[in-house]
This record gives C-alpha cells, structure tokens and sequence, in this order.
C-alpha cells in the first residue's frame, strides 16, 4: 500500500519518508491528503491516514535497514471507506497523569484503540492489535474534523464536527448517547484536552475566539477573545496544562498566541514580522506542543516546519525541506521525532535533537500540573517565582523570522 525512501540526514531534510502507493495525481486533487497522523501513547506504533479511505498502522521504530522494504515491517490497513479526517489512539494517560501515580486499567493496556473521524461524520473505533472495527459511532452530520481521548487512562473520546458541534463519548459504557457541547456557529477545526482531563479547548474557522468547556460537568466555561478578526486554525495545551498555543492568522501574518487557560490572559505572541507578506501567502495549519520540555512545533506554508523552544526563548529548530506542504504534525511521545503528514499524502520524519529540561523547568511542571494559576497565586513566594510559576515571565512578543529571512529580533 505505500512505498518509503531513505534520505541522508542533513538540517533541513527528513531522515525518513512514507509514500502512498496512488499517486497524488494534479496538485491539490481531493482525497489524496494525509490530515492526521499520530503515535500511540506509550509510542509503540504510528497511524497514519493515507488518503482515500485507508489507514496504515506501524509498528514503531520503523526498519532502519535501507534496503528493507516498509511493507515487511509488522502493520496493519485499516479500510474506513470513507475519507479520513482524524486520528487518535487510547487509552492515554498525560506525563503528569504518570507522576501523579494514575494508571490505566490492565485490560485498557492490552487493548489499545484508534479512532478515525470521516468525513460522512462517523467516528470509527477500531482494535489495534487485531486490526478489528470495535465501534462505529454515529451522531455528527458532517466532517469530524478533529478527535482527542482523554488523557487520563480512560476511554472517554471528544470529537470536534464541521457540523459545529462537540461530543463526548464514553467508549466504555457501549451505547450509552454522548454528551453534546453547542454554541459554536462555525466550523470546529480543532480540539484539545488539557493533561489533567478537566477542560477542553476549541476552536471554529471563522470566530475569532476560543472556546474553553469544562469535562467534569460538560458546561461552556469561558471564551478566550481576540481584538481583531482571526481566521482560526488549530489548538494545544502544553504538558504542564498552564498555557494554551492558539494558531491563527489575520490580513498580514500567521500569529501563535499563548493563552492561561484558568485566567484567559494573554501571556505572549509569536509571529510572521508584520512588514513581509500578505494574507494567504504564509498561513499556519498545524501546531503541537511536545510531552518533553517545552517545545511548539509550528507548520507554516513558506517555511515548513518550525519549533520553538519556549523555556529557551529561541527558535530552536527549522526544516525548510522543498515541497512540504503539510497539513498537521506531531512530536513521539518521548521525544526525539517529529512527523508531518503532507497534502500529497506523505509524511515526513525529522529527528528532534535531545535536551535535558532544566530542573526549574521540572519543578514548574510538577506544581503546575497540579495546582491552577488562581492556587499558584496566592501561594506566598516572591513576584518572580510567581511570575516564573505561572508564566508571566515570558517574553510577550516575539517575532520568529520575516518573510525576507532577516533574524528575529
């Protein structure tokens, strides 16, 4: 079903690439495109939507043997028969759910699912191991665009509809209706579930807001508001739950911002310089924060893939490999790898280069896992501890790198 291709590993290039075995064909041409990809929670296998109703799932590491051909490592094809528009494997469990000693169910354990959203808006659940369709799920009447488990080792799912609503599902109780979150009256393109399970983000196309709801009683909690019209596009929470990346673009530039969740303060902004480009020319369709450290993966139309090391306040990495073209990207759960998945239906890995998080990094993650920003703040430490704990300390606005290749200032 697919064919790979070893490249010598340099900067800016893939050290590994899944290709469909159907051509894409024109350029742009409906239903070649890979919208997702994921690696499963404990990072034992990749799913990948190729296009045109299929899914393959892989053992990983993928063969490091050149010569070795993909279709002899141990996968499996999952027929959806419908185009694919998400992915997500559970149970799960957060970094922090771990350190905080929860654990999933041994039967959860031996039975890992992934959920693929299609565009008939149906949701199907299938058996990973044995490669059997468990669950079909009805209700959406449109595109499930996007699908998040519940990182808290259960198997509750969250799936986000062009149909302009939210619903959560408890795969555990078979049958039983989900609950349905409405008030959106766009598009939702995207969906998050902070590590500790009890919030979920949104966000709609053409509403320049966020939408923040609680999983605990199913309720709106507040919006994140912007001052000017956004075009939305995607959102993450970062591992600790304290801030939450919000991908957008207006009339000149693709912007990142940072949002605290608990307050809905604007912590900070990262964007395309102001002066360089118009609109349409370099937008953003992806972002991820990763489990390890505090690292952002941004996928932009002119530059690639771009990650930005937030502890660090610095670009830390970029890949400007020609031709791109990705529509989503996602770190390895332990770190190490990024994967692209491309509008021709490839996907790309990158090698990652390792770093040990520093120990006030480590310390703030613990707390903030933990404790929400109203609780660190009436802990009685000095402002700048306060202001490192709930990360005001960050820069407020940082510009990556214009259009014309200048550096950022």
């Amino acid at each position: 079903m697919c064919s790979t291709e070893r490249e010598e590993e340099h900067d800016d290039e893939s050290f590994w690439v899944l290709k469909p075995i159907h051509p894409s064909g024109v350029r742009g041409t409906a239903g070649c495109e890979t919208w997702s990809v994921a690696f499963s929670p404990d990072g034992s296998h990749f799913a990948w939507s190729m296009g045109y109703g299929m899914v393959k799932v892989f053992d990983w590491p993928l063969p490091t043997d050149e010569g070795e051909c993909i279709s002899r490592c141990s996968s499996k094809t999952l027929k959806c028969e419908h185009l694919i528009w998400s992915l997500a494997f559970g149970p799960r469990l957060s970094n922090g759910a771990r350190e905080m000693g929860q654990v999933s169910s041994r039967a959860d354990k031996e039975r890992l699912l992934l959920a693929t959203g299609l565009d008939n808006g149906s949701i199907k659940v299938w058996i990973v191991s044995t490669g059997k369709l468990l669950y079909e799920l009805r209700g959406h009447e449109s595109i499930v665009r996007d699908l998040a488990f519940a990182p808290n080792g259960s198997l509750t799912l969250v799936s986000a509809s062009r149909d302009k609503t939210l619903r959560v599902w408890d795969l555990n109780k078979k049958g039983k209706e989900p609950h349905v979150l409405v008030g959106p009256t766009h598009w939702i393109f995207k969906c998050s579930i902070s590590p500790n399970s009890s919030m979920i983000a949104s966000v709609c196309n053409s509403d320049s807001r966020v939408y923040l709801w609680s999983l605990r009683s199913f309720t709106f909690i507040r919006y994140l508001t912007y001052n000017q019209p956004r075009t939305m596009i995607s959102c993450d929470f970062s591992a600790d739950g304290a801030l939450l990346a919000v991908g957008s673009y207006d009339c000149s530039s693709w912007v990142v911002d940072l949002w605290d969740p608990y307050t809905a303060e604007h912590v900070a902004s990262l964007r395309d310089c102001d002066m360089c480009g118009y609109r349409f020319e370099n937008l953003i369709r992806a972002l991820s924060f990763s489990q390890e450290g505090l690292r952002l993966a941004l996928v932009t139309d002119q530059r690639a893939l771009q990650i930005w090391d937030l502890e660090r306040d610095q670009l830390f990495q970029q890949y400007t490999q020609r031709g791109i073209d990705a529509l989503c990207c996602t770190f390895h759960p332990k770190g190490g790898t990024i994967a692209a998945g491309t509008r021709d239906g490839h996907v790309k890995f990158w090698k990652i280069p390792r770093s040990v998080p520093s120990l006030r990094h480590l310390c703030r993650f613990a707390l903030r896992f933990s404790l929400s920003t109203q609780q660190v703040e009436v802990l009685p430490l000095p402002k700048k501890i306060l202001d490192f704990l709930t990360y005001r300390d960050v820069l407020r606005h940082k510009v990556l790198r214009c259009n014309k290749g200048c550096s950022s200032p």
